[in-house]
């Protein structure tokens, strides 16, 4: 959705010729997937981490086309809401340190953008939910001064045909209701994107699949929104919520939402695109000049500019991406992740992802056709609303019948495994080492900065204010943030 467009309103027949687009690109896809050596190369990852914009009070401050503008970094991108800002960094080869690489690269660009935000009386937080984010903080008024936005919510509202409604329960229970898509901006995430064989693309992807509720759990960090202690993971109910097209009034069949956790196990990359197109109206209908099929025919990959746009408008929590540089290539993007607590921290949680992903993948057959997909998603949401305190349904090689296990004991078992899978890559061990200790830290401590949260804002209730509780325990997270200090070392007492 990074993408420059001039008008928010388009015709009937604009959608019908881009529909038309997107089947055509379809097809392309088909021939690009069966040429020879297609997708292959060397692994490697990229990521987006997205910011919350903090003034000195630690609420939130409206100021991103105004710091963008001041640090003219193309890596760095507005976001929704203008409280929000988006950082891409550099892909890295899947060998050495990739993800000491990106954290460094993620801590020089917070360091810069602060220096620019500071006079303008901001500072960024990688934070899943902003605690003290307020429920009049959000309107149409907040909203990025964007055509692509105003598009976006446009045409989602229309789908709908009524306001969004917005109900989570939790500790604490949360009823709302919001005429635009500006609800979808108190969400900040951590994105993963890992390039995989595509030859092999729905092994890798399932994979991710199993193992994403367990990475989930031990990320989790948006426990409460608007003064509510909701799920662990509050931004998964939130971001689904928030911009779900379908009409309450015309429930016909079980048409899916635009945000999901899929509609069963891949059996190919391409099934990943059709679905996304033949579920999905279109939202923004941009035509590119491009001839898909004349460009293949001469040997050529295209951009298949189209297909990628509607893939940008559908929010799976992992999605399939394709890109046609380096000679076209797939990418899995592990979108469920939230931002925060620390650059350290998040670069764990990526690693881990990927080391479990690899330590299931060579039974992932196996172990897809003992678990129905049905499964794996309730562990996802029961992840996402219970954290590490979640019970899951996990298959095993040997396994006789399918029975709950506590999440953190799947996860005791997974780790080894994932660091022996990730010992085989080109890795260095020492990046490995150091990594999965940050999730074995919290493993071990039964720690998540959802938890951490929590248990923080908890202890100031005693003495403080709601309102006071929550801001404490922000500027508590924000000194911990700055040291880069993984979590599970932060202490708990005030």
């Amino acid at each position: 959705m990074g993408l420059s467009i001039k008008k928010t309103e388009f015709s009937a027949e604009e959608f019908e010729r881009f529909a038309a687009k997107v089947r055509m690109d379809l097809t392309a896809l088909t021939r690009l997937l069966n040429r020879p050596g297609f997708g292959e190369g060397e692994s490697s990852i990229g990521a987006e981490v997205e910011f919350y914009i903090v003034n000195p009070d630690l609420r939130v401050q409206p100021i991103n086309t105004e710091i963008a503008a001041s640090v003219q970094d193309p890596q760095l991108t507005v976001e929704l809401n203008r409280f929000n800002l988006e950082y891409n960094l550099s892909p890295q080869a899947f060998r050495g340190d990739p993800f000491a690489r990106t954290e460094q690269e993620l801590l020089a660009a917070i360091g810069r953008i602060n220096q620019h935000a500071a006079p303008l009386g901001g500072e960024l937080v990688p934070i899943g939910i902003l605690p003290t984010l307020r429920q009049s903080d959000i309107d149409a008024k907040v909203m990025t001064d964007e055509p692509r936005y105003h598009a976006l919510s446009k045409a989602l509202l229309k789908q709908r045909g009524e306001p969004f409604s917005i109900h989570i329960g939790g500790h604490d229970v949360i009823d709302l209701e919001a005429d635009d898509v500006t609800m979808e901006g108190a969400n900040t995430s951590f994105q993963l994107h890992w390039r995989v064989p595509a030859h092999r693309f729905a092994d890798y992807f399932n994979a991710v699949q199993l193992v994403t509720p367990i990475v989930l759990a031990l990320a989790s960090n948006s426990p409460s929104l608007f003064g509510h202690h909701l799920w662990d993971e509050t931004r998964i109910a939130l971001f689904k919520q928030s911009i779900d097209s379908r009409s309450p009034n015309h429930k016909t069949w079980r048409h899916p939402p635009r945000v999901y956790y899929g509609n069963g196990w891949a059996r190919s990359a391409w099934e990943l695109f059709a679905a996304s197109a033949s579920l999905y109206p279109p939202i923004i209908p941009l035509m590119s000049d491009e001839d898909p099929m004349g460009v293949i025919d001469r040997g050529e990959v295209p951009k298949l500019a189209e297909l990628r746009l509607h893939q940008g408008t559908t929010w799976p929590w992992n999605r399939a991406i394709f890109d046609h540089a380096d000679g076209g290539h797939l990418r899995i993007e592990i979108r469920s992740m939230p931002a925060g607590p620390t650059a350290v921290d998040m670069c764990a949680n990526g690693l881990f992802v990927i080391g479990a992903a690899l330590a299931v993948l060579e039974d992932i057959p196996h172990l897809t056709s003992i678990l129905p997909f049905h499964y794996t998603e309730h562990n996802f949401y029961r992840a996402a609303k219970y954290g590490i305190g979640a019970d899951i349904i996990w298959p095993h090689k040997d396994q006789v019948q399918l029975q709950d296990t506590p999440l953190l004991t799947v996860a005791r078992e997974l780790l080894p495994r994932a660091r022996e899978a990730l010992k085989r890559t080109a890795v260095d061990e020492t990046e490995i080492h150091r990594l999965l200790g940050i999730i074995e830290g919290r493993i071990e401590s039964n720690m998540s900065g959802a938890r951490w949260q929590r248990h923080s804002t908890e202890s100031f209730f005693r003495s403080r204010s709601p309102d006071e509780a929550f801001r404490s325990m922000l500027s508590l997270y924000m000194a911990n943030q700055k040291k880069n200090l993984p979590l599970h070392e932060w202490t708990l007492s005030p």
